[in-house]
């Protein structure tokens, strides 16, 4: 059965879910796709590029962003801000392509309190907790104690993930990529 379809597809999940993967995945595979950026306040990774990435703002810029009600949804998570500019959102929808988010759950449900006929949520669901810690301290990016910071977030998220349309579980990633694949061609049309 089609569905309508949304321009605005919203993968969501704990970090080190696999979220990113997927939609780097989604973005290689289907080039008519584009990647919302998001703003942020955190220190830029050495592989990562500004307005690539992430628009890397310095703390004051961001939140005169806030003040100025620029943003369509922003959140502080361990000590930095994330968020979508509302300018990031009429630049896609201008452009009339589907357009992939990769953000938080609260900016998730945020962006469909936005825009609720054009945004479909996807919560890309690790296989349990003990995994996801796993892969987080495999992946070598945080320290000790901030792995025990997103595990408790971890648990947050999770139990808000029946408000999204779709649950992808990531527990074989050649299958979640298939997955995450057929609900693209599902939702968003060429």
């Amino acid at each position: 059965m089609a569905h309508r379809h949304k321009r605005l597809i919203v993968f969501s999940a704990p970090s080190g879910s696999g979220k990113t993967t997927i939609v780097r995945h989604l973005l290689q595979l289907m080039p008519h796709l584009s990647l919302s950026v998001s703003a942020t306040t955190r220190p830029k990774r050495a592989h990562e590029e500004h307005s690539k990435d992430y628009f890397f703002l310095t703390r004051e810029e961001f939140e005169k962003n806030i003040y100025d009600n620029n943003l369509v949804e922003y959140e502080e998570i361990y000590n930095d801000y994330y968020g979508t500019l509302k300018s990031e959102i009429d630049r896609v929808l201008s452009g009339g392509q589907c357009v992939i988010f990769d953000v938080d759950v609260k900016g998730a449900l945020s962006l469909q309190r936005a825009y609720p006929d054009d945004t479909l949520l996807v919560f890309v669901a690790p296989p349990s907790l003990d995994t996801l810690r796993d892969r987080l301290e495999k992946r070598n990016t945080e320290s000790p104690e901030k792995i025990i910071i997103r595990m408790a977030r971890a648990s947050m998220e999770m139990s808000v993930q029946n408000q999204f349309d779709i649950i992808l579980l990531n527990d074989n990633l050649p299958m979640a990529l298939a997955k995450a694949e057929a609900i693209m061609k599902e939702y968003c049309a060429e």
